[in-house]
């Protein structure tokens, strides 16, 4: 998956950041942009490993929404 060019666009995550932020005038830099995306990115990475890993102790072919839900509440502590 690295240097596929895969991962979330700084231009969604300049439209989402500020929607959580209290004051309107707070601001992010392009560095911290970059570093949310690299975050999310490898946030979704994990929980796709997690969740086949949780199919494969099932013995269940394709991972579903029950298997991420499993792994979901570690996942969030490890994060």
């Amino acid at each position: 998956m690295e240097g596929s060019g895969a991962g979330f666009r700084k231009e969604l995550l300049s439209k989402l950041l500020p929607l959580h932020f209290r004051d309107h005038r707070t601001r992010v830099s392009a560095d911290a942009l970059q570093l949310t995306a690299e975050l999310l990115r490898i946030f979704v990475v994990e929980a796709a490993v997690r969740g086949v890993r949780q199919a494969q102790a099932e013995d269940v072919a394709q991972v579903d929404v029950e298997q991420l839900e499993k792994v979901l509440p570690q996942l969030l502590l490890d994060f």
